[in-house]
């Protein structure tokens, strides 16, 4: 029974800890904390380098070929048309900007063992159609990781806007200040 009555105590506001906290002030502090963990160097070389990116300047990898499952008949039995396409991290780094260099490894597609990213395609009848599709896999993960990994920039418009919203809720807060915390509601009538 105790533990239930310290669980409520600990969740019930205070007056040290309101229920509710400003959402705006709390995001703020997240994306600032974010933004500033990046050096301003490397965030710029990350977005240059995505903005000329495209698949063409990756290695092509390394492709077997296996059996593949699945319908197609005769044609699934005797040929192999599966592609499985490793790239070592070793290639793929010097091509990347170095803030990507931590999400490769992070990748679900990263085999340890090797060292690489290795992909796996047998969707298509003709082998080179499944290498095609690895390479655009390839392609797609550097770009998820991108995203995920490097802001966006921010705008002039949007930088005003915000420094003046900041502004308005500074005045906000001194205005509030002055006012007393619990209102006088007794009566001289009495």
């Amino acid at each position: 029974m105790t533990t239930i009555a310290s669980l409520i105590q600990s969740t019930r506001p205070s007056v040290f800890r309101p229920l509710f906290q400003p959402i705006h002030a709390i995001r703020w502090a997240r994306f600032q904390a974010f933004e500033d963990s990046f050096d301003p160097e490397e965030l710029k070389q990350a977005r240059s380098w995505h903005r000329t990116f495209d698949g063409s300047q990756l290695p092509r990898g390394q492709t077997s070929y296996a059996r593949s499952s699945g319908p197609g008949g005769q044609h699934v039995n005797k040929t192999e048309s599966k592609a499985i396409t490793a790239w070592p991290v070793k290639d793929l780094l010097p091509m990347l900007p170095k803030l990507l260099h931590r999400g490769i490894r992070e990748s679900k597609y990263y085999t340890a063992r090797s060292d690489s990213l290795t992909f796996q395609a047998q969707e298509h009848r003709q082998r080179t159609a499944n290498s095609d599709e690895n390479q655009q896999k390839l392609i797609d993960e550097v770009q998820r990781i991108y995203r995920e990994t490097v802001p966006g920039e921010t705008s002039n418009e949007k930088k005003k806007k915000h420094a003046e919203m900041w502004a308005d809720m500074s005045r906000f807060t001194a205005s509030t200040a002055d006012i007393p915390a619990e209102p006088n509601l007794s009566t001289k009538d009495g």
